[in-house]
């Protein structure tokens, strides 16, 4: 007879003991609630407990390299997260600390405050290496290049540090009272309530604005409270979020999640984003899954909430407390719930939404055939006056002869049809698309000072002062930030898409461009491609110096120039009258 091995011990189940012996478990207050928070504090009395926790484990190959693998099979699942991971290792035992999520021996990871890290970002004058600084830091100890080699859009990553303090000041509960008492939130807009209780999952949003009385007897009854966008809110996730965006070359989003103890408030479901879990506060138990087969690998859309039974053995498992990350890539199935006794708060950090090659070709299919439609005859020739005879699902099995030669000549111009793809066409297209997703920036105070909107034009004593403040041919000028404008050729226009204009509200305004003069392309052209540097006005590519004083007040104007020596204003007519 072969000796059964002895049941595994969760930390889960530990952590509940342990609890037991200090103090029985936590329910659900009682309090005077509206009609539907008192069905669901109903609800919530009778589910089960969660399931206990398993640690998740990792397996060494020969080479020393660490991979995720399934409890049942721990071979398949490193097949399953598609290429060979790399070793990922800061030479102090991070790679245990990404895989086994319930282990607690490394040694606190410290790193500076978030108002530090922001405040040192404006020493650099690059935006692009600005948000590799961010990302860095969000990510600590883990290295970014190690991050994009070996674990983006491949793995889950899981960053225990020990240090509860990590990512204070980006956002807390009292900052999400504050939003409610100050700010006008909407229900189903702004915030939804949910729960998920015995399999079911539910929103519960009235209609109005979510007061604070509304909103916190919600949550006093077990509901979880989903902020859809705090960045439209909250100044420092504002000024994370349009920093990375630069990084990512993408939109960068947030949603922050506040759950109560002992509570979950979402269904198992993967996402279309690239999600980056920030433990802000309390702590979370977390199951993640590999996708389900190749086709919901890095998938365009989010899925349907699923049941357990649906998708297998997690391949991580951990209680993300304050301070850690968990990513995982689109596609990878996750859900969360509430320890008994502490409640959570996190904020995940997403990109990559819809911005993939598929996307690409979506926006340059359709152009090329355009084009080739237009430019070569045989993409407007007729079709066989017979195909319906010989095509389609009714034919499927047909060995007609003419069938095949239908399927090579259609094979034939598809191959054709690469010969007119205007890539550099679609490729702005998608930059017009991102540059009106984006956050606008959130300006430094030396930005500020250099710049149009640190100009000290004002109404004073009956008077306008200060009005006026014009660029030289000796002033030495560049582009605000890296990733902020675009030239890009609409027909017979040249259009400069631009991002500082847009509001912190998601596609709250249009698309903002200006249409630029024939004469003043290359000047632009110049000025991007010279970023970070400066240069002077006079070294602009224009054919005089009243086209290059046009340029680049006309830029400075619109908020996307700072100079290097702050400009001194010109007195107004009769200011000093």
């Amino acid at each position: 007879m072969v000796a059964m091995a002895p049941p595994r011990v969760s930390a889960f189940s530990v952590f509940q003991q342990e609890k037991e012996k200090m103090k029985p478990q936590l329910g659900l207050k009682k309090g005077t609630v509206s009609k539907s928070s008192q069905k669901l504090h109903k609800k919530n009395k009778k589910s089960k407990s969660k399931s206990p926790l398993r640690n998740s484990e990792a397996q060494e190959d020969a080479s020393g390299k660490l991979h995720p693998i399934t409890s049942s099979n721990k071979k398949k699942s490193s097949k399953n997260l598609g290429k060979t991971p790399c070793n990922v290792s800061n030479g102090k035992g991070l790679q245990n600390q990404q895989l086994k999520g319930s282990e607690n021996g490394n040694k606190q990871h410290m790193g500076p405050p978030l108002a530090s890290v922001l405040q040192n970002l404006g020493q650099i004058q690059n935006s692009r290496e600005r948000a590799n600084t961010l990302f860095e830091w969000l990510i600590s100890p883990l290295k970014p290049e190690e991050f994009f080699r070996c674990i983006w859009e491949t793995r889950p990553a899981l960053l225990k540090r020990h240090n509860s303090k990590y990512y204070d000041g980006f956002f807390s509960t009292a900052e999400f009272d504050r939003i409610l008492r100050e700010d006008n939130v909407q229900f189903g807009v702004n915030l939804d309530v949910t729960s998920y209780t015995d399999g079911v999952r539910e929103t519960h949003n009235p209609s109005g604005r979510a007061l604070p009385m509304v909103v916190w007897d919600y949550y006093k009854n077990g509901c979880s409270l989903r902020l859809l966008n705090p960045q439209s809110f909250s100044s420092p996730v504002w000024n994370v979020l349009s920093v990375l965006q630069e990084l990512f070359g993408s939109m960068v989003g947030a949603n922050t999640y506040l759950t109560p103890p002992g509570t979950q408030g979402f269904a198992p479901h993967y996402d279309d984003i690239e999600a980056f879990v920030v433990q802000l506060e309390g702590k979370k138990h977390w199951r993640v899954y590999s996708p389900r087969n190749s086709s919901e690998t890095l998938p365009q859309f989010s899925s349907v909430n699923f049941n357990d039974g649906d998708i297998g053995e997690p391949i991580l498992e951990t209680i993300l407390e304050a301070g850690d990350l968990l990513y995982f890539p689109r596609g990878f199935i996750h859900q969360g719930d509430c320890l008994p006794d502490a409640h959570s708060l996190h904020i995940t950090v997403s990109s990559f939404q819809r911005n993939s090659w598929a996307d690409l070709l979506d926006k340059l299919l359709p152009a090329a055939l355009q084009i080739a439609a237009e430019d070569d005859v045989e993409f407007r020739k007729g079709l066989p006056l017979d195909y319906l005879d010989y095509m389609g699902v009714q034919n499927a099995e047909s060995l007609d002869p003419r069938k095949q030669n239908f399927v090579q000549k259609a094979k034939e111009l598809i191959r054709k049809l690469a010969e007119y793809a205007p890539v550099d066409a679609a490729v702005d297209q998608k930059a017009k698309a991102f540059l009106h997703d984006c956050l606008p920036p959130l300006l430094t105070p030396a930005e500020k000072d250099h710049s149009v909107y640190g100009t000290p034009a004002r109404w004073e004593n009956g008077a306008v002062r200060d009005c006026l403040i014009q660029l030289e041919k000796d002033s030495h000028i560049r582009f605000l930030r890296g990733g902020i404008a675009r030239l890009c050729s609409e027909g017979d226009a040249c259009l400069l898409y631009y991002s500082t204009d847009n509001s912190r509200v998601y596609h709250r305004e249009e698309p903002k461009s200006i249409e630029v003069d024939a004469e003043h392309v290359d000047a632009i052209e110049y000025l991007l491609h010279c970023y970070p540097q400066y240069v002077t006005v006079e070294s602009l590519p224009c054919e005089d110096l009243d086209d290059k004083l046009a340029v680049a007040n006309m830029l400075f104007e619109k908020g996307l120039l700072i100079s290097r020596e702050r400009l001194a204003p010109i007195p107004c007519s009769g200011e000093n009258e």
